[in-house]
């Protein structure tokens, strides 16, 4: 599966709403697979890798995709501390929730959270293999194991209190699309003196009647119409099931964009 659009950010432009960090082989063509869906489904623009990626040593596409993200998801598995490339997109996770805030949500699916955090069982087994075989040196291996430790013990998900998979995803997902809803995708100096003008959009909308409405913002480049948009779009998507947020519309038409663009964000 390739990686989805982009959207807005706090820090100038996000490339992405949600960076999965998973082991392929264990949950690619399950668990991650429907995850990515549902997400999707909510309008979040998400990336997981292709398998076509991860064929050679090249991670720097990966990292900067993390580095574009405004939250991960760390999927723990059983094979997961057998991969380098998922250490070191953890480590590169964790970097970016200290430098920049970013979100960061454990999944600990069909593994035990402290097998993580103790490096047990599989965990145990897999960094045995890395001290024999693999070519980073001992601090980088260091760094790893901390930053499973440091993952474990950040607020997430344990699949073994779920009877199921799809109850375990839709309160993920939920989850998930309500912290992001609680994000600002813009500067807040970028909002001075324009609550007025925020006020007046939500009153205009009216987004807790049942009907549908079309509001328009006019005015010279320049004056902060998008900053308004954005928003008032982050204040009230939370309400709805679905909803999604254009950007670039007039660049995009120039592009030829119009109809792709519109077809993958809306397809709920």
């Amino acid at each position: 599966m390739a990686a989805a659009a982009s959207s807005s950010s706090s820090g100038g432009s996000w490339e992405y709403d949600v960076f999965i960090n998973f082991r392929g082989e264990d949950t690619r063509r399950g668990f991650v697979c429907h995850l990515y869906k549902a997400l999707k489904q909510k309008a979040l623009d998400t990336f997981i890798d292709s398998e076509e990626l991860r064929k050679g040593d090249d991670l720097s596409e990966l990292l900067k995709a993390i580095q574009g993200s405004r939250l991960s998801l760390v999927v723990f598995s059983e094979n997961y501390a057998s991969s380098t490339w998922c250490l070191k997109e953890l480590v590169q996770i964790l970097k970016c929730m200290d430098t920049q805030n970013q979100i960061v949500v454990p999944i600990f699916y069909q593994v035990d959270p402290s097998d993580v955090r103790k490096l047990t069982a599989s965990f145990a087994e897999a960094f045995a293999k890395h001290e024999r075989d693999s070519a980073a040196d001992m601090e980088e291996m260091e760094s790893w194991k901390s930053g499973l430790t440091r993952a474990t013990n950040l607020s997430g998900w344990d699949s073994k209190n779920y009877q199921d998979d799809a109850k375990l995803m839709e309160d993920i997902v939920e989850d998930i699309f309500n912290k992001l809803s609680n994000i600002s995708v813009i500067r807040d100096d970028g909002l001075v003196g324009m609550d007025s003008h925020i006020n007046e959009m939500e009153m205009r909308l009216r987004p807790g009647v049942a009907d549908v409405r079309f509001v328009g913002i006019w005015g010279m480049g320049g004056i902060g119409k998008t900053t308004i948009a954005t928003a008032v779009y982050n204040k009230i998507a939370g309400q709805f099931e679905h909803c999604c947020f254009l950007q670039n519309i007039k660049e995009r038409f120039r592009r030829n964009e119009w109809c792709y663009t519109y077809a993958g964000r809306t397809s709920l």
